[in-house]
């Protein structure tokens, strides 16, 4: 398998598994959430590592993802307070454990191969020279292993608790009645949200995770109102922007990241000027058509 194959591979399975609670994320409105999430990550590998002294250990997702729900928890509480809105909680919380994480760094482990820098930008074009060699034997690169796994978690859960996120989604209240807990499955959607930013992180880095999580489901949803529908198109886009994204970067020879975040960004903005549902186009028809009938009304009175 060549190396081009290898890292579209790579690249469509983080998509997916990305872009599968990314739909979750935009219908509730906390995708920056996600955002503050794949920064604050990094703290809970730091201070994993500084325990197992192990950059392979598994203990170091196990931090980090504690570290996201941690993150989600503080935001929640601070917000809960009534004294700020939730956008001020992810300024105050983000910000403060990311650099934590940074200072720690600097400071303990600068001989270390680890950085913010690889967590931010991350490079795909390395991941196929990370290889899962067991006895001898070369079973292709580990993050691809490690995403198809999250990849077969995210896909389990979404499917087992589909009812709950659908209706915690869109009728938190009703939910409760019926004796659905929306903060359980809140907490259950955040917890499969770090551990995918965890995983993505040192293939793509945290600011394409965002990307993967909210692009491809922002895209879906301006094309249609019905869940199921906007899950299958969400992975469709995340598979298209990802092949695209790959391919034109070895075409003009530039950055894999840059190119699928680009890729990613100019189709959610084609399709919000041109959905026929909800585009740019179709709402200045609309208010074109209003206008006019009110001048028509105004003018026959």
């Amino acid at each position: 398998m060549s190396m081009l194959t290898e890292i579209t591979i790579i690249a469509v399975v983080v998509a997916i598994a990305c872009a599968l609670p990314g739909v979750f994320l935009v219908l509730r409105g906390t995708t920056m959430i996600s955002d503050a999430i794949t920064h604050t990550v990094l703290l809970g590998i730091v201070l994993a590592f500084f325990v197992t002294e192990d950059l392979n250990s598994p203990l170091l997702t196990i931090g980090a993802t504690l570290v996201g729900i941690a993150t989600v928890w503080m935001i929640e509480a601070l917000q809960g307070t009534k004294l700020v809105s939730k956008d001020a909680a992810i300024g105050i919380v983000f910000p403060l454990f990311f650099s934590i994480a940074v200072i720690l760094i600097t400071q303990y482990a600068g001989d270390v191969h680890l950085d913010e820098d690889a967590v931010l930008m991350g490079e795909i074009a390395f991941a196929p020279f990370r290889r899962l060699t067991i006895m001898g034997l070369d079973f292709g690169p580990k993050s691809l292993w490690m995403m198809g796994a999250i990849l077969l978690i995210n896909s389990a859960f979404i499917f087992l608790f589909f009812k709950e996120l659908k209706l915690t989604t869109f009728d938190a209240a009703f939910a409760a009645s019926v004796g659905i807990s929306p903060v359980l499955v809140h907490y259950g959607l955040m917890t499969i949200v770090s551990l995918t930013a965890v995983g993505a992180y040192d293939s793509v880095g945290s600011i394409l995770v965002v990307g993967f999580m909210v692009g491809p489901a922002l895209t879906a949803y301006l094309l249609t109102n019905k869940l199921t529908k906007m899950i299958g198109l969400s992975l469709v886009f995340a598979i298209f922007n990802s092949v695209v994204g790959v391919w034109s970067a070895f075409l003009i020879d530039t950055t894999i990241s840059g190119m699928i975040a680009v890729v990613t960004g100019a189709t959610a903005l084609i399709v919000f000027v041109i959905s026929p549902k909800k585009g740019l186009i179709k709402a200045s028809v609309n208010r074109h058509r209003e206008r006019k009938k009110m001048n028509e009304q105004l003018n026959t009175n």
